[in-house]
């Protein structure tokens, strides 16, 4: 890596303040998905094992600047102390006197984390002051928190400013890694799994890869703009009539760099869709040309996509995934999802890499989770790495 790595630095002693990504998904105080926990451990440890205190910053939602007890890290807490198999001190304040007194108490060996930084409505903002506070909690920063990279807030980019060495962490060398290196120079077959619901979120990403990939895979609502553009029907299905062209175009270039870029050959249908109530009415499926006929909408990749994608995932080197092939949150449409996720798993040949997003939930919901190469835990900083944007989190760490 061109950035210092928290191996460049003797913690013996010191108290190393570090950005981790704890904004994981509750219902009530229970964590319905670790994944972002479980991905912080190895830098935590390696703080406690080299006799630092490990002293966490996050965030969790969307609390607007303001204090709302619906946000509070308590939780994650209580589940980031069964996990590490030691106390986590929670500190329900995230900078001044009262935080910095907390810290300074803490022996060697220690974990605290603090409140949710969103609480402070200079955070998105990156507003200085407060990431000077931020800064008088240790004496070193590392930042671990791939899922914020792609933002430059108090937390992730104010506080590189202020509290030196700034270094990333563990987590964010194998991000990198995987997302980058691993996909850049990826062995060869290269298949790419691109799902999820718009054409217009993914083209960067479509395009870039349509430079490394060897075959590309469609699926999710994506797949129904593509399906216009190739003159077919899509009935109630979501869609974007206005990025036809846009469409037409990946097709164009994907044949000029003789990439296989296949779409769904049958589709999942429903005639009514409650997602509210996960509950969808009668389920049929696209007719044999891929048609969509009115009043109803596609909602899933049907078998015969299954069965031709399956195919592909079985002979490549290298899987790079990131999105779901349908509404994979009921349980109607989540077949094609979870079948496309068995078949990335099965294949122990290959560098599997998932990522983020609704991607990750969904081969965790169907149980693979542990039988993937590499599962990132950013969603928006995984795609925008993916384009090819910088990453304010990281740019703003330490040379080498």
């Amino acid at each position: 890596m061109a950035k210092k790595t928290i191996q460049d630095l003797d913690l013996k002693g010191k108290r190393a303040v570090f950005r981790v990504d704890f904004n994981v998904p509750l219902r009530g105080d229970e964590i319905t998905d670790k994944t972002r926990i479980l991905g912080a451990l190895p830098t935590i440890r390696y703080v406690v094992e080299q006799g630092g205190t490990a002293i966490l910053l996050s965030h969790l939602g969307r609390p607007k600047g303001e204090v709302n007890a619906k946000y509070s890290l308590a939780p994650v807490a209580k589940v980031l102390a069964d996990e590490l198999g030691q106390p986590v001190f929670f500190v329900p304040e995230s900078r001044g006197p009262a935080a910095e007194k907390a810290v300074s108490e803490l022996s060697p060996g220690s974990v605290a984390l603090m409140e949710n930084v969103r609480f402070h409505v200079g955070e998105e903002k990156n507003d200085l002051d407060l990431a000077q506070d931020f800064s008088k909690l240790g004496d070193v920063f590392i930042n671990d928190a791939f899922g914020t990279a792609h933002r430059a807030h108090a937390s992730t980019v104010g506080i590189a400013q202020f509290l030196k060495p700034a270094v990333a962490g563990l987590l964010i060398q194998r991000e990198l890694e995987y997302l980058g290196d691993k996909t850049e120079n990826a062995e060869s077959p290269f298949v790419v799994i691109l799902g999820g619901a718009k054409v217009s979120d993914k083209i960067t990403v479509i395009d870039r890869l349509l430079d490394k990939a060897d075959t590309i895979l469609i699926g999710g609502a994506m797949a129904y703009t593509f399906a216009l553009a190739l003159g077919k029907t899509v009935g109630d299905s979501l869609s974007e009539p206005a990025f036809i062209d846009t469409a037409k175009a990946a097709l164009k270039k994907a044949k000029e760099k003789g990439v296989k870029f296949l779409l769904p050959v049958d589709n999942v249908t429903v005639d009514s869709l409650d997602f509210d109530n996960m509950s969808v009415g009668n389920i049929g499926v696209s007719d044999v040309e891929g048609n969509i006929r009115d009043g109803w909408e596609g909602v899933d990749i049907g078998p015969q996509t299954v069965a031709l994608y399956a195919g592909e995932l079985a002979n490549a080197k290298t899987i790079l995934m990131n999105g779901p092939m349908g509404i994979f949150e009921i349980e109607a449409c989540s077949k094609g999802s979870f079948a496309i996720a068995e078949a990335v798993a099965k294949n122990k040949e290959a560098i599997s890499i998932i990522g983020g997003g609704d991607s990750v939930k969904a081969v965790n919901q169907a149980g693979f989770g542990g039988d993937v190469s590499f599962i990132s835990t950013g969603g928006g900083a995984s795609l925008e790495f993916l384009e090819g944007k910088a990453l304010p989190g990281v740019e703003a760490l330490d040379e080498k």
